[in-house]
């Protein structure tokens, strides 16, 4: 007896991931999800530097401005609810003083700036199309740090002007990495604050527009996340109490099927030895001082000095 739909993956035959690949994963929530399942075994990753970027002009203004080396001055700072936030950024930036927050800002920006230029696979999640612009200085704002709502336009994108976007995010980034593979994915967290059928409309404008791009462009793929989510987990079991984010089981699977496609066999196994270390790392002894405790601990030493030993930029 068949109980799912089951979406048909094949191992990806060119640029897969290794230990040696260098990753950076921008946009949504899901990013981050999927990023710490990479830094839990020890792949070369960096996360969304400003934090959670939900939509595509978002992360295109990030790009933008760290390859030209852009920084931030006060003027293009806030300041609300006693404390200092830029529209550009998410709140986890957020700092009680102008000083700190453009502190961090250009920091976060360089080092994206190197990440760009270094990185073998970029992962990007888009959110969503619902963009909300600043009535007073015409920009559209990665999040709105709680402001009022009058002091903002809601909007979404059209396929075209995504599409127009991921074009510019690839040119820019090419413009310095010409090799550099893109991995699109769209998150299967859904806006139902923006409602069930704006949500809809927001996933298939995404949907649309990250194929048009892929279509027209060599090392471009595209991770079915959001279909997985949809199709392979139609149950509610899947999520978190919010009945909106996917819980840690769902995060699970899909990291499962994202690794049979993304991930060689030599990092497929390397990652299970790594889990392995890492499970054994957190086990607590009945007696820390007995005989066979010591001699787990000396083989558990010998296991991590193999790996890093091996890859030296892993460390435990």
């Amino acid at each position: 007896m068949k109980l799912q739909t089951n979406i048909k993956l094949e191992p990806q035959q060119h640029d897969q991931i290794d230990y040696n690949s260098k990753i950076l994963l921008l946009g949504s929530c899901f990013s981050e999800h999927i990023g710490s399942k990479f830094e839990y075994h020890k792949f070369q990753s960096t996360i969304n530097p400003f934090g959670i970027l939900f939509h595509p002009l978002a992360i295109e203004n990030l790009v933008a401005r760290a390859i030209n080396k852009d920084h931030y001055t006060e003027d293009e700072l806030i300041f609300h609810n006693e404390q200092w936030s830029c529209l550009d950024a998410h709140s986890k930036l957020n700092g009680v003083s102008a000083e700190e927050l453009l502190s961090n800002l250009n920091e976060f920006l360089d080092q994206t700036n190197k990440q760009l230029n270094a990185s073998n696979h970029i992962i990007i999640t888009l959110g969503t199309g619902w963009i909300y612009r600043h009535i007073s200085s015409d920009k559209f704002v990665a999040n709105c740090h709680k402001l009022p709502h009058k002091q903002f336009l809601k909007e979404l994108l059209s396929v075209e002007q995504i599409t127009e976007s991921l074009e510019a995010i690839i040119t820019l980034i090419r413009s310095v990495n010409p090799k550099v593979n893109f991995v699109f994915t769209v998150s299967p967290v859904r806006h139902l604050k923006d409602g069930f059928v704006e949500n809809t409309r927001s996933k298939s404008h995404l949907i649309a527009a990250i194929h048009q791009v892929i279509d027209a462009r060599n090392q471009l793929y595209y991770f079915p996340s959001y279909e997985i989510v949809m199709d392979e987990l139609r149950d509610y079991r899947f999520y978190n109490s919010d009945m909106i984010h996917p819980n840690e089981l769902a995060i699970d699977y899909i990291w499962e099927k994202f690794k049979t496609v993304w991930l060689s066999q030599e990092a497929l196994e390397t990652s299970e030895l790594v889990a392995s270390i890492q499970t054994k790392k957190s086990h607590r002894p009945f007696n820390p001082h007995s005989e066979a405790h010591q001699q787990f601990l000396e083989k558990l030493k010998n296991e991590i000095d193999d790996v890093c030993e091996r890859y030296p930029h892993i460390s435990f």
